[in-house]
């Protein structure tokens, strides 16, 4: 999943915005909702782990309900690698009635990150529903997403629907472990044509509250469209030595010289850019914050040169990233003996570069910054695409902003890039413009994703599913 851009928080807001009222506990469900909960439970519950799990069951059992609802087995396709017999995904397509209307892809990954039972305070993957909230692994990221896109393919299926444009559906595996096996990627470079589209709908986008959720008397302060997000890319840095006798050191050591090369790595700061979406993201989502910040925010947007505003808003560690190119070191390796000079230290630096920079040029940053030829700097997957940044196109974001003010009255749609990285990655790569839609909503606190004890709000599954729905509607008819 795409790691979260919100920033706002309550006490900059102007006033306490509306809450959505739904249902929020299973018995008050309609009976439509009772049957999406089949579906999105027995999802969560399909073990999807790189370790013990298998995407290509989850698929299956997606494609079984898609089936289940009308959909003809021409119109579905299974598809897995003889390498990765596990990693599996499913490709739906509702054919349109208009050849000449390009068709609309909703998007989802069905890998989760690990978890262990020991770890957790319930059973990660047993649905509970608690409190008003749904807990195990997956079900925000991105199970939510892919159950909502998984039931609204069901529902034209079972209504019979001709929709004007095509409705495809791609639910991948791979997203969340970097260097596995990529379903979007796989289908982008080997099926390109089955998942043809004149846009994407994805995760990275959705609400945020007040710091709690609306089943404990909280408030929706802000629904965000993703568009566009960073590179995630991954560089090995190298330092060689012939080694020798611990007894006998002498000042050319590799794992000092990695030391330092890393630490002229974590000094070196990536210069100030902006892109259409976060200007405007600086520019509204300061407007709603009444504090030194959000102030700096939009004198920044307006002049990128202002090192007074920019020093503000480089404190929030968010914003920080918002604004650059950044790198860290996130593993280190050295030496082959207690009693051994080392003769090879190794590390690992993560990048997250920002749309309109290459993964190239990141490089030759890093090696002027470590300035020692000493130090070899590696792109660890030389294929990766970069990341490109999808237009604020009126026909993708009026509708958006459209229907929330229907379901979400008073709340701002704010558009957004991801700090993170998806699968949008891949899509975006191959001319397929790819958005993170609003919708859902979370906590500040990030509700545990990729954490302990991963939980999403009942109301905001329910409410978000009918959201995305009407949303899809409006796209394709």
């Amino acid at each position: 999943m795409t790691a979260p851009t919100l920033c706002l928080r309550a006490a900059a807001l102007a006033a306490p915005l509306l809450a959505i009222a739904t249902p929020a506990v299973a018995a008050d469900l309609r009976p439509d909702q009772q049957a999406f909960r089949a579906l999105y439970k027995e999802l969560v519950e399909t073990n999807t782990t790189v370790t013990n799990g298998s995407c290509t069951l989850a698929a299956e059992r997606m494609a079984a309900r898609l089936k289940a609802a009308g959909l003809p087995d021409s119109q579905v396709t299974l598809f897995a690698t003889p390498e990765h017999p596990k990693d599996g995904g499913l490709v739906a397509v509702l054919p349109g009635r208009d050849p000449k209307a390009k068709a609309v892809l909703l998007l989802a990954h069905i890998d989760v990150v690990e978890a262990k039972r020991a770890d957790w305070t319930r059973d990660p993957f047993t649905l509970i529903e608690e409190n008003g909230y749904f807990y195990a692994r997956g079900t925000s990221d991105d199970k939510a997403m892919a159950a909502v896109w998984t039931d609204t393919m069901a529902r034209f299926a079972a209504a019979r629907a001709k929709p004007r444009r095509t409705l495809k559906l791609a639910l991948t595996c791979g997203e969340e472990t970097s260097g596995a096996f990529n379903g979007a990627d796989w289908l982008a470079r080997n099926r390109r044509g089955l998942i043809d589209a004149e846009f994407a709908l994805n995760e990275g986008g959705g609400g945020l509250t007040d710091g709690k959720g609306l089943v404990e008397g909280g408030k929706l302060v802000v629904q965000e469209l993703q568009v566009g997000e960073k590179a995630y890319v991954d560089y090995t840095l190298t330092a060689t030595n012939p080694g020798g006798h611990s007894s006998q050191p002498v000042r050319d050591n590799a794992i000092v010289a990695l030391a330092n090369a890393l630490a002229r790595v974590h000094a070196h700061e990536f210069p100030l850019r902006f892109s259409d979406t976060t200007r405007a993201y600086f520019t509204k989502a300061g407007a709603l914050r009444h504090d030194e910040t959000g102030k700096a925010m939009i004198a920044l947007a307006a002049n990128p040169a202002d090192k007074a505003a920019e020093a503000i808003v480089n404190k929030d560690k968010m914003l920080h990233s918002l604004l650059r190119t950044t790198c860290v070191p996130t593993m280190i390796d050295g030496g082959h003996a207690l009693n051994a000079l080392p003769q090879r230290a190794t590390a690992n630096v993560n990048c997250r570069i920002f749309p309109d920079q290459t993964a190239e040029q990141t490089q030759a940053a890093l090696v002027a910054a470590i300035a020692d030829p000493a130090i070899t700097v590696e792109l660890r997957i030389k294929d990766k695409p970069i990341a490109t940044m999808p237009p604020l196109d009126p026909k993708v974001v009026g509708p958006i902003e459209r229907l929330a003010a229907k379901y979400f009255p008073g709340v701002p749609v704010i558009p957004s890039m991801a700090t993170g990285a998806s699968d949008a990655v891949y899509t975006s790569a191959v001319g397929i413009p790819t958005y993170g839609v609003p919708g859902i909503w979370g906590n500040p606190d990030g509700d545990g994703i990729h954490g302990l004890n991963e939980r999403i709000e009942v109301r905001s599954l329910m409410v978000g599913r009918d959201y995305l729905y009407d949303l899809v509607h409006a796209y394709v008819d």
